[in-house]
């Protein structure tokens, strides 16, 4: 492509150092979208004739339906997708492929492929979440009353539901969501038209280039439009941080499913044995989640140092960007799909749940607002159900076993009727908290949302 500048051909290595086509493949659809739309625009203004144009656009859609079926051979020599699939078309149709290019350069080109690859994955992402949401909620209605504890610092602290908790997990989801939302919006921009960093004197239509890719508008400065992977990184950190919610479920319920808590147990069809230990059921999916979200960091790390240090405008450093993103893209996808099913999938153990949450210290942050109820100063109220506490723990008595009266004589009798489950939770009725109308309330207003 650039032979009349150069007198030797690329070296063998440089070929293999500098080749994106092993990877960049995967923007062939976009690319032929992009160049249909392009060579539209140069029939507007008569670069090519509406003959040329039919060839150009039946020789693409015969590439395009030949990279679908496995047919095509990709060749490391052309670099990439977009040589690739140009000298192919000129091999097939002749003059009228040589004329594709004008007007464009493989910067602005590749940034429009990356902008409508990220805008399609970001749309079949959003779809891959909301179905684990609603996996979520199937559950969480099943279990919208089950009551467990709650902790902080690994260390039980107050009744929950497993209803509420599982919502928790949509909120977090629903917010990955709208992060996605906001990187669309703002990298559904087109670039094409700006050339290789200063447009060109052959002024193409982009806003009707623009109009037929489904963007919202066009680049304004033609400097940052080949320069800005901000869109990329943007797209990444949004993924990298439903991975790390993806994480945090996943130690969830690698402990829940822990014989030393036992409140869930996952189908033998989302888990795996030992090869040597034959009572074994491990959690994989949840432990290979986990670690696949330090990957998805790595990969954030990875195009931010590509382009921290890069001066404008386009430098072949950023053609580092796609591995990462396609990387991510492929690990939270399949990430989504097979946390959907195991959590479908997944059932509580309503027993267990119940004696644990059964435990009466769960209760003490109750016993406290008990106080407070009756005149007394929180933190005087704190100091008093901490010191009834110490007098459990102490003695070895369960806190609603003792005999609090001797501990103050703000306690009166009636303070043993904080403990009760079902009272603690139902007196929790402001907005977010686990009351079970809440929660049932909660459910159905996701339902409509998601």
């Amino acid at each position: 492509m650039w032979k009349g500048r150069f007198a030797k051909e690329t070296a063998e290595l440089v070929q293999q150092f500098g080749e994106s086509i092993s990877y960049d493949w995967r923007l062939y659809k976009h690319d032929i979208a992009g160049s249909i739309a392009h060579a539209r625009a140069q029939v507007q203004i008569g670069l090519l004739t509406d003959e040329e144009f039919s060839a150009i656009e039946a020789g693409l859609r015969e590439i395009e339906a030949d990279i679908d079926a496995g047919k095509f051979e990709f060749k490391t020599s052309l670099e990439d997708i977009h040589m690739n699939i140009e000298a192919e078309l000129t091999k097939r149709i002749g003059a009228p492929g040589a004329k594709l290019h004008t007007a464009r350069s493989r910067n602005d080109q590749v940034a429009t492929d990356t902008r409508l690859y990220c805008r399609a994955e970001i749309d079949h992402l959003t779809g891959s979440i909301s179905h684990l949401q609603g996996a979520l909620l199937d559950r969480a209605e099943k279990y919208a009353a089950t009551v467990l504890p709650a902790y902080t610092h690994l260390q039980r602290g107050q009744p929950v539901t497993v209803g509420h908790h599982l919502l928790a997990y949509v909120e977090m989801l629903q917010r990955d969501k709208s992060r996605l939302a906001d990187c669309r919006k703002r990298l559904n921009v087109s670039p094409l038209g700006s050339g290789a960093l200063a447009g060109s004197t052959i002024n193409l239509d982009r806003h009707a280039v623009s109009e037929e890719l489904g963007f919202e508008g066009v680049t304004t400065n033609s400097m940052d439009a080949v320069a800005d992977r901000d869109y990329i990184a943007e797209l990444i950190f949004a993924i990298s941080l439903c991975g790390v919610h993806l994480s945090r479920l996943s130690e969830d319920l690698v402990l829940w499913t822990s014989a030393e808590f036992s409140f869930v147990s996952l189908s033998d069809a989302h888990t795996t044995g030992s090869s040597l230990m034959p009572q074994k059921k491990n959690p994989d999916v949840c432990e290979i989640t986990r670690g696949k979200t330090g990957r998805l960091l790595g990969n954030l790390v990875a195009i931010l140092t590509a382009i921290k240090g890069l001066p404008l405008t386009y430098n072949r450093d950023l053609q580092e960007d796609k591995e990462p993103l396609f990387d991510s893209i492929d690990t939270l996808s399949l990430s989504l799909a097979v946390n959907a099913e195991m959590i479908f999938a997944m059932e509580f153990r309503e027993d267990k749940c119940l004696a644990a949450a059964s435990d009466p210290m769960l209760l003490a942050t109750d016993l406290a607002d008990w106080l407070v109820k009756q005149g007394i100063p929180f933190r005087h109220a704190h100091e008093l159900v901490g010191k009834a506490v110490a007098e459990a723990v102490s003695t070895g008595t369960p806190l609603d076993k003792l005999d609090l009266s001797k501990i103050d004589a703000a306690y009166t009798s009636d303070a043993q009727s904080v403990f009760n489950l079902q009272t603690a939770l139902a007196a929790r009725t402001n907005p977010g908290a686990p009351s079970v109308d809440n929660v049932k309330r909660e459910i159905e207003r996701w339902k409509t949302t998601i």
